[in-house]
């Protein structure tokens, strides 16, 4: 998939165009890019946490990468305030000391794709389970890691279960023959994940998507399952990358 991020020509035009967009509303890797280095390596690390073991690392793991408990929260506060990480309690700044501080239980809940938090979209990889915040990101972990995975998840207009199997681009099975992802585009001020990404869905088949996309035809995008994930790793895999 590297190639296909090397020869942005390779995209077709409207992909481009959408990937154009979801960058305009959540610009991850220019968010990321404008971080120091040591936080760049614990973004990764959460990344890698995440599709390897399910789990993001925890709060002492960062600690010890960074070299102390505050060094940590810091990082963790800033990767909240850029929108690239979740999680279950806030991070606050002292307006006169600048001392960044958080409760004890302080924890990351996810990183854009995946999340500990539950969401229609379950995967499989590696032997565990993580959730994925939308169908976009279940389709990508495949591709951004190299391994082959399930995912489970429902149709967004009828309920009907969606089963995909997938290794990296190809998909190997798919319980409907023809699985649409619909996005509904939308302005957002708080997390991505808790606004955009639940309209970013799985349609059963193209008639379903069909029907959905007449509800808001302004709004409502609709992409094969082969364009959703181009789109996607275009736009997750360089986050992997220096």
């Amino acid at each position: 998939m590297t190639t296909l991020l090397e020869n942005r020509e390779a995209l077709a035009s409207d992909i481009l165009q959408s990937l154009a967009r979801l960058q305009q509303l959540l610009p991850l890797k220019k968010r990321q890019q404008a971080l120091p280095a040591p936080l760049r390596m614990v973004h990764r690390a959460i990344l890698r946490g995440l599709a390897e073991t399910g789990k993001p690392p925890r709060t002492a793991e960062i600690a010890a990468m960074l070299g102390s408990r505050q060094s940590a929260v810091h990082a963790l506060g800033t990767l909240r305030k850029n929108d690239l990480i979740i999680l279950n309690s806030p991070v606050t700044v002292d307006e006169t000391t600048h001392r960044t501080t958080a409760p004890e239980n302080i924890e990351i809940v996810g990183a854009y794709p995946m999340t500990t938090e539950n969401t229609p979209h379950k995967v499989e990889v590696g032997g565990h389970f993580v959730n994925a915040m939308c169908a976009v990101d279940a389709l990508v972990i495949s591709p951004m890691f190299g391994r082959e995975t399930r995912i489970e998840s429902r149709c967004h207009a009828t309920g009907a279960p969606i089963r995909i199997r997938q290794k990296e681009a190809e998909i190997l099975e798919a319980n409907w023959p023809d699985i649409r992802v619909g996005i509904r585009w939308q302005t957002f001020s708080t997390h991505a994940a808790h606004t955009l990404c639940t309209e970013m869905v799985f349609l059963k088949d193209a008639e379903t998507a069909r029907k959905w996309r007449e509800s808001d035809p302004g709004s409502i995008e609709i992409f094969t399952l082969a364009q959703a994930i181009e789109l996607g790793t275009a736009f997750f895999l360089p986050l992997l990358e220096e």
